[in-house]
């Protein structure tokens, strides 16, 4: 998350842990102790935070002795999942009782012979697993995916569950523990809780692998047809976004191809060329959405806006194309630079 500093009224990326009596915030996942410490013992939450006007997704967490701290998320499910979270543990802390994250197999009663790591690594197997293919909707492309429908054949041909029934509960396990994810916004809505089951059992519900080729084409526009290329690492998402020049400010259309192994985000002309203009070390960054940023009215550049900090606090400016584009980015991001090498 990011939060803002006490001194000089600047944010600064952190890594932040909730425990059960108080949130601590590191400069870095891998240091040993942290920066500070907010207890929660007493503590209030609120959320919206309107405070920070340029800001998007920040809430404050005032600490019993008054002092208020704010944070801010990369995006709407984010702030609400800590949010969530860190109320349950203050009504905790306030009632006696010891603070847990909700089980999934609990919630969702699963039998305790099931391992759902060994049942993700059949369905991986490349010949009797599920097929991976590549789907079209809604004039996007969906390229290392499959459906719903296709995930609960696939649970009751391999006699994994008895019926159709048993395996949306089973996929909607392997889909909380983050064996599934969501692709596309028919899956997404449901896995947000707008749907009866978190999981779908239907021909238009697509589904992935976290740790496949997944990427999806065709979200910058309808006239930018962007294909997958070659380059050091497997392709997790590209399209077209403007960029912020470091030097002159200025904003220019920029053609991305988000890699893992490495993690990187490079940028190329979208006129053409092989070679990157530059790229993006994504290692430890952290990706925010912004609302608004110094001379971004001058060029005219005001809606949808994310900042990538790197590691070594480099930022980066940058404008999808629509909120929907902008969190699909932002998400991608998160995700390879958190596993990618």
């Amino acid at each position: 998350l990011l939060i803002q500093g006490s001194v000089f009224n600047t944010w600064k990326p952190m890594w932040v842990v909730l425990l059960e009596d108080g949130i601590e915030f590191y400069k870095r996942k891998t240091d040993n102790s942290p920066k500070g410490m907010v207890p929660l013992k007493g503590s209030s939450i609120n959320s919206p935070c309107q405070d920070f006007g340029k800001r998007m997704f920040v809430f404050k967490l005032t600490a019993a002795k008054q002092q208020d701290h704010f944070f801010q998320a990369a995006y709407l499910e984010e702030r609400d999942a800590w949010v969530r979270d860190i109320k349950k543990a203050i009504q905790c802390l306030d009632g006696g009782q010891r603070f847990a994250r909700k089980s999934t197999r609990k919630s969702i009663k699963l039998p305790e012979t099931i391992n759902l790591s060994a049942l993700y690594l059949s369905m991986k197997d490349p010949e009797k697993g599920i097929k991976e293919l590549k789907l079209e909707k809604d004039k996007k492309v969906y390229n290392h995916c499959f459906t719903g429908t296709c995930v609960i054949d696939w649970l009751v041909s391999s006699n994994s569950i008895r019926n159709r029934k048993e395996g949306l509960m089973l996929a909607s396990a392997l889909l909380s523990e983050g064996y599934l994810q969501p692709a596309g916004d028919t899956s997404k809505a449901a896995a947000e809780g707008l749907s009866d089951n978190p999981f779908l059992d239907l021909t238009d519900a697509y589904y992935y692998f976290p740790d496949s080729g997944f990427f999806c084409e065709g979200n910058s526009s309808d006239d930018d047809v962007v294909l997958k290329e070659e380059f050091r690492g497997t392709v997790v998402k590209q399209g077209c976004l403007l960029k912020q020049g470091h030097r002159r400010k200025n904003w220019k259309v920029r053609k991305f191809v988000l890699r893992e192994d490495p993690a990187y985000l490079h940028y190329y002309d979208p006129a053409g060329g092989e070679d990157p203009l530059g790229a993006i070390r994504l290692r430890g960054c952290v990706v925010t959405a912004v609302e608004d940023m110094p001379d971004s009215k001058k060029y005219d550049i005001d809606n949808n806006l994310f900042e990538v900090i790197t590691a070594n606090e480099i930022h980066y400016y940058l404008q999808a194309a629509s909120s929907t584009e902008r969190t699909e980015w932002i998400k991608a991001i998160q995700t390879v630079a958190r596993t990618g090498k």
